[in-house]
């Protein structure tokens, strides 16, 4: 392996044990095997690319142009694309997917999820990383200078996962790769002197200024900087261990600030509890996290809360900043609930247990909740009603890992009558959970406004929407569906119709904060599945997400938009609720809003009840998409350009020596096609020497190409007309009617005669192509020296006056 090879080996072997430090960030290390994957063909490109060889520039350019379309490959059309054809597929959808990554990164607790957008974003690291690393190392021959990219990637993952006990074991391998890359090329450049240093000198040779020692065996210098290395990165190691003062560096945490729910006066932080939502859904091990008993006698009623969001950003919906205390002997009233619908209510209790593998810090129970009893740090935070662990120490806090408590709360019933004749809420509660973002799409309130056409109160709008989503609209529940979280989330799954408690809880919410009715986003658990002894079990896939409705004297109503088999319906938004008066229609949307589907999903004769949950025979298809939906013509052929140019890529260098033989060959210059038959024998290996004369040059050709007689007397008969051409006096006929002929012959032979992999490569990537480069270099040459004579005649034109 030569020296060059080495350092690529190296520096790609260096990028990747350093990025082994960004592993904590995220929960699974899936990533790194495609990382080391694209980051091996990427060094490959670049190594070929040397060998050929191309300048700098190009490597460089090559190296960047494989690792685009390989990125694309893999990750287009897993984005956001808001186009059609190809290019919004690998453009479009790719800079989409980015953008998403950006936004997962900013939203997600450390270790985050590996959602496709923050794995683009570490692959894409990595292999800008490497880029780096090889182009200082290898092409510009600097391995010293490579460790600044190096040290940038470790910088960043040691500062986002604020250290820990691996970190010591990641820098640990970051050291030794650069170290490794360093002895490489160090070796490399001592070899170029003519001796490699390393190794005992042979018995009986005369001692040097290099060897020494008892025994006259050598002391080489690649053994001292091996030394030197190990004792560096061992201090390194220890001395943070030994001098805790030194804490905070590399090695060390970042120190924390006032945490949420730390100190008398905390508050909460927009953590988003739907990281692992849709995961929990589709996990195919189903494992159970808590486990419950109640005696609520409405026990499919009874979900457990975590907590809820309240702030819809246009981006996200997540839990807005509020202030923490501690948490009171005896919980305080729910915002909104009157007397009337409080006299009615039963208060019940609920002992929980959760599994040793649920670390959630949120504490489940049900809403509301008027007293908890459990053991630890836990905080209180009023509006939501949500109980948060404290922190406990240094990236430490309090969970609900393993605990078990006592939950009091109230069950409330109350009636439609109720819902629907609630008063005005307050002004603060209105004002502050009906905002909805200048981003988000019109068809969203558009949509709203027609599905809740002739409604006069508040209720009836909310339960319209929720039959909309749940009932007569056409959407259909898939735990597969790409959740999203950009401004056009709502409004692109109001046109797919597909999706799971995610989308409809966002949607509904977001609908009804538009037609003025205050909401929120409220995440937790379904009831669980009751056992044989009495007790109840709730496991990942319980995991759900629904809405929230304000209600001045009932407060914070839950409803169900969500389609799913189990899920319980709310007696008060059931079909018998008293219907609402006529009234004057609302305005009708605008033609350009999303019309919803008004087939049947069932039979008349079939209760709302039970279409909820599925059992009233299938559901009636969805409007059938217009023309304009289908794969048009354009599409089809952007595709099939697409693939073509794709595989002309690999093959530019072959195609373009087909043409450049083809053209040389129809001239019938005998120059041309000796230079031509020159470039044949460099392809498969017999580099070419301008030194020789056409009859040595043509031996040589024959010697090394281990050719056959009939392919050498090809190459002896082109070389002799060189000689005329060179020699012949003038108007004499040189050139002869075989002389294409007998180049392709030995052309034939020369590949016939090289094996298997020269012979591909001589096809797919000729070392002649290197005329290229030479080309594109002596052109720019020309082109710095006819700009620099211009403007030096240019200069000697002026007056010495505008001169000085």
């Amino acid at each position: 392996m030569s020296g060059r090879a080495k350092l690529t080996l190296f520096a790609a072997l260096a990028t990747l044990l350093t990025a082994w430090s960004l592993s904590p960030l995220v929960d699974s290390q899936a990533w790194l095997l495609q990382a080391g994957l694209l980051l091996i063909v990427q060094s490959a490109v670049g190594a070929g690319a040397r060998r050929v060889p191309l300048a700098r520039t190009l490597t460089v350019a090559a190296q960047v142009l494989v690792s685009l379309l390989l990125l694309a490959f893999l990750y287009a059309g897993k984005g956001e694309s808001h186009g059609d054809g190809p290019l919004a597929y690998l453009v479009t959808d790719f800079g989409a997917l980015f953008g998403q990554g950006v936004r997962d990164v900013g939203e997600f607790a450390i270790p985050a999820p590996l959602t496709d957008g923050i794995k683009l974003l570490l692959v894409s690291g990595v292999l800008l990383i490497g880029l780096l690393a090889d182009t200082l190392a290898v092409t510009l021959r600097t391995a010293a200078a490579a460790g600044l990219p190096l040290l940038a990637l470790y910088s960043v993952a040691a500062g986002l996962s604020g250290g820990g006990d691996a970190s010591w074991f990641s820098f640990l391998l970051a050291g030794c790769g650069y170290l490794l890359l360093l002895l490489s090329e160090g070796r490399d450049r001592l070899a170029q002197w003519g001796r490699v240093f390393g190794t005992a000198p042979r018995r009986g040779a005369a001692d040097s200024g290099l060897a020494g020692g008892a025994g006259g065996q050598a002391t080489a210098p690649v053994k001292f900087g091996r030394r030197i290395g190990a004792v560096a990165l061992g201090l390194a190691l220890a001395v943070p261990a030994v001098l805790p003062s030194l804490g905070g560096g590399l090695l060390g945490g970042m120190q924390d600030g006032d945490e949420s729910g730390s100190g008398p006066g905390g508050t909460i932080t927009a953590v988003n509890p739907l990281v692992s939502l849709q995961s929990n859904l589709n996990a195919q091990d189903n494992r159970v996290i808590l486990k419950y008993r109640t005696n609520n006698p409405q026990q499919s009623e009874q979900y457990l809360r975590i907590l809820s969001l309240d702030e819809f950003n246009g981006v996200k919906w997540e839990a807005s900043g509020r202030p923490l205390i501690d948490v009171p002997e005896r919980l305080p009233d729910p915002p909104g609930l009157g007397p009337q619908v409080r006299s009615t209510a039963a208060e019940v209790t609920t002992f929980v247990n959760a599994a040793d593998n649920y670390t959630q810090r949120y504490l489940p129970m049900p809403y509301p909740a008027t007293s908890v009893a459990i053991r630890g740090k836990w905080r209180f935070e009023p509006a939501g009603r949500s109980l948060v662990g404290d922190q406990l120490g240094r990236d430490r806090f309090q969970n609900v890992q393993g605990a078990e408590y006592e939950v009091r709360s109230l069950q409330l019933k109350p009636t439609a009558l109720q819902l629907q004749r609630a008063g005005e809420p307050e002004p603060a509660i209105r004002d502050e959970y009906t905002k909805i973002p200048d981003n988000l799409p019109p068809v969203v309130a558009e949509t709203a406004r027609q599905v809740t056409q002739g409604a006069k109160d508040d209720y009836t709008r909310a339960v319209k929407l929720q039959d909309y989503f749940a009932v007569n609209g056409g959407f259909r529940y898939n735990t597969r569906t790409a959740s999203g979280t950009g401004p056009q989330a709502v409004a692109r799954f109001l046109a797919d119709k597909e999706g799971f408690c995610i989308h409809f809880a966002f949607s509904m919410a977001a609908m009804s904060r538009s037609l003025g009715i205050p909401a929120r986003v409220a995440v937790g658990f379904t009831p669980g599945e009751k056992q044989s002894d009495g007790s109840v079990n709730v496991s990942m896939r319980d995991a759900h997400a629904w809405p929230e409705l304000y209600f001045e004297g009932v407060g914070w109503t839950r409803f169900e938009p969500t389609p799913r088999s189990g899920i319980n319906i709310p007696d008060y938004s059931r079909a018998q609720a008293p219907a609402t008066q006529p009234s004057a229609p609302a305005p009708l949307p605008s033609q350009s809003a999303a019309q919803p589907s008004t087939a049947p999903t069932a039979t008349p004769e079939c209760p709302p009840a039970l279409k909820k949950l599925g059992e009233c025979g299938p559901v009636a298809p969805a409007q059938s998409a217009g023309p304009g939906d289908g794969t048009s013509v354009t599409t089809v052929l952007g595709w099939a350009a697409l693939a073509v140019a794709l595989l002309a890529v690999p093959l530019l260098p072959m195609l373009w020596r087909t043409r450049l033989r083809a053209r040389r060959l129809a001239s019938g210059e005998v120059l041309t096609a000796w230079r031509e038959l020159g470039d044949v024998a460099w392809d498969v290996g017999v580099a070419p020497d301008e030194a020789l004369s056409p009859r040595r040059a043509a031996s040589r050709i024959v010697d090394l190409g281990h050719l056959e007689p009939q392919p050498a007397a090809a190459v002896h008969r082109v070389a002799g007309a060189v000689e005329r051409a060179l020699y012949a006096p003038p108007g004499a006929e040189v050139s002869y009617p075989e002389l294409a002929d007998d180049v392709l012959l030995a052309r034939t032979g020369l590949l016939e005669a090289a094996d298997r992999l020269p012979r591909l490569r001589a096809l797919l990537l000729p070392r002649s192509a290197a005329r290229v480069s030479w080309a594109l270099s002596a052109r720019w040459a020309a082109l710095c020296a006819s700009a620099s004579t211009r403007l030096t005649t240019l200069w000697s034109r002026l007056p010495l006056r505008s001169r000085s």
